[in-house]
């Protein structure tokens, strides 16, 4: 058994959520870019523990989904009908009837919980030598918080809020709802719970009282950073844990070296990996897997979803979604890299191009109002203005292979499948069909006629027939003058 190792821990994450007014479980919203349990479940790793248990109610069939792609070790435990923390833990128990050693009851809605206070909760409570310790903490505001009734300085009780008198109501040492217990301690605890209480329920904190009448010691472990443990009861706490755990990820980047422009409008998720000397420009938002690597500087104005960027590359004003975007590459402003686009190094995605599916070679360019779909682009090709890759037949999609080196006019079509081998020329306004070979020039497109007098017949009267009228008439005189 390791230092932090213990026998099991307990999330709590059955509630209801009511007054998140949502189709989504509560324990299934996200903080920066993870769902809270996804938070509950990384502190709890980070205890080693040889079981895992989350205890589920309402809304159980979306977390169990969830649990299934996130923590597939996870035991599910159901509590049936909500009756209480007590009765939500005994639920939990059920599914360790043979556990012994310490148990951990945290809860699925703090997403600020560190690994590491629950690593010194434990190490707290094995020092002491206590059945139970309590993580607490001291907040401005206990309104709702369970108090903290010390008697000699130890834990003598928990009273909730709405059982508590005016006197006890002044405590501002609040319950975080975070436990660890002596399994034997808790399971025998719980067999005696009742629930003659306001609410009518089973209070998981009557197992202090439980403890402290067969003389055992009741420790506490008074956390600094109260922000920790705060939950999410409705969409304005959400935002706010959000604001906040974005703050410290921003906090934690800049310390690494991570140059932040401005702070209040730059998102970055939890499983975000940055560099030092990245640059992140106001209103970036880096979500995901995103990676960045050293010397690139992301926005202003760009939102990366699972995006890799290599070192000294340049992102404007740019939406992309799984793409790679290679060193010293420059993408934006307003460009649009959908899934499978992949940015060679020193290549060029300009403005207004929309990219899907398309690998664009080193240092070759698609400069500016593109559709690049399903496309494979050589070293140094530069694709013209306005160019389109017709990939998609209404059935089949297709790819278009342009050589290295090679030049597509503006304003061209290339019809997929397509192959324009290295070193050849599309004339612009072209509409390609059919392969190029190397160092040809393809055209397609009508000749050109000029149809004189078409103005006096068909726009007699305009604005338009007097100027062509006036150079016709400057003309014959500059004519005459020559004859004369």
């Amino acid at each position: 058994m390791t230092d932090a190792n213990v026998a099991a821990v307990v999330i709590m994450a059955a509630g209801q959520g009511v007054r998140m007014k949502s189709a989504r479980a509560k324990v299934l919203h996200e903080v920066a870019g993870r769902s809270m349990i996804a938070h509950a479940i990384k502190a709890a790793n980070a205890l080693a523990p040889d079981r895992l248990v989350v205890v589920v109610g309402h809304q159980r069939e979306q977390v169990r989904k969830h649990l299934d792609q996130i923590a597939p070790h996870a035991l599910v435990a159901v509590q049936e009908q909500q009756l209480g923390t007590g009765d939500a833990v005994r639920s939990g128990l059920a599914a360790l009837p043979d556990v012994s050693g310490e148990v951990v009851v945290t809860s699925g809605d703090v997403p600020l919980l560190e690994g590491e206070t629950l690593r010194r909760l434990v190490a707290d409570h094995r020092q002491a030598g206590s059945a139970v310790t309590v993580l607490t903490a001291i907040v401005p505001d206990a309104t709702g918080y369970g108090r903290i009734i010390r008697e000699d300085g130890e834990v003598a009780a928990i009273v909730e809020h709405r059982d508590a008198d005016q006197a006890q109501r002044e405590i501002g040492e609040i319950n975080s709802g975070i436990y660890v217990f002596d399994s034997e301690l808790l399971r025998d605890g719980l067999a005696a719970l009742t629930s003659v209480n306001t609410q009518g329920e089973l209070y998981l904190t009557d197992v202090i009282a439980f403890a402290r009448q067969r003389g055992l010691r009741v420790g506490a472990h008074v956390l600094a950073d109260y922000l920790q443990v705060e939950g999410v009861n409705n969409r304005i706490e959400l935002a706010a844990r959000n604001a906040e755990l974005n703050r410290r990820i921003l906090r934690g980047w800049m310390f690494e070296g991570v140059t932040v422009v401005d702070p209040d409008t730059t998102w970055i998720h939890a499983g975000v990996d940055l560099a030092a000397d990245v640059t992140l420009k106001p209103g970036t938002s880096l979500e995901g897997a995103t990676s960045v690597a050293a010397g690139a500087v992301i926005g202003p104005d760009t939102t990366l979803i699972d995006v890799e960027v290599a070192e000294s590359a340049e992102v404007v004003r740019t939406h992309a979604v799984l793409a790679v975007i290679g060193a010293g590459a420059s993408v934006g402003p307003f460009s649009y890299l959908r899934p499978g686009t992949q940015v060679g190094e020193g290549a060029k995605i300009g403005a207004f191009v929309e990219a899907k599916n398309a690998q664009v070679g080193p240092g070759a360019k698609v400069p500016h109002l593109t559709y690049c779909g399903d496309a494979v682009i050589g070293e140094g090709a530069n694709i013209g203005a306005g160019t389109i890759f017709a990939n998609y037949d209404g059935v089949v999609k297709s790819v278009t292979h342009v050589g290295a080196n090679t030049f597509v006019g503006s304003d061209s079509v290339l019809v997929a499948p397509l192959n324009i081998a290295d070193g050849s020329y599309v004339a612009a306004g072209s509409v390609i069909t059919r392969d190029v070979g190397a160092g040809e020039l393809a055209v397609a497109r009508g000749q050109q006629r000029n149809i004189t007098g078409w103005v006096d017949r068909r726009r007699a009267g305009t604005a338009t027939q007097k100027s062509a009228n006036d150079v016709a008439q400057t003309r014959d005189n500059t004519d005459g003058e020559d004859q004369e």
